[in-house]
């Protein structure tokens, strides 16, 4: 038992990690439609603003949607970090939004992001 944590540790001082989650376009596609879909789509405006392209872009700036004060002078710019921070908790992210939809698991975070990466042609 000594050895093993000693290894551990061993590992841990090296830099050696557990291999991240491989994130999973298709699942994040499924996950997309059926969580988020009823509000948001990839091309059009509805409840929130369109998503396609929504990666590298700055916050409360997609065309033709009309945002909360918050939102539009945010300096948060889309990327895989802050969709996830946005994900996670969107009112800790950028305080005084709307969103009051959260994803709780980080590996279905990932799916949804690498979706929405996917379709920014990403």
């Amino acid at each position: 038992m000594k050895a093993l944590a000693s290894a551990a540790l061993a590992a841990l001082a090296l830099g050696m990690t557990a291999p991240a989650y491989a994130a999973d376009a298709a699942h994040g596609q499924e996950l997309y439609e059926s969580r988020c879909g009823g509000c948001r789509s990839l091309d059009s405006n509805r409840v929130g603003p369109a998503h396609r392209g929504v990666f590298g872009r700055k916050a409360g700036t997609a065309p033709r949607f009309n945002y909360s004060p918050a939102v539009k002078s945010s300096t948060v710019a889309w990327e895989e970090k802050t969709l996830d921070d946005w994900l996670t908790n969107p009112q800790a992210l950028i305080p005084g939004q709307q969103m009051n939809f959260r994803v709780a698991t980080a590996e279905d975070r990932a799916d949804i992001i690498a979706y929405l990466r996917q379709q920014s042609g990403r």
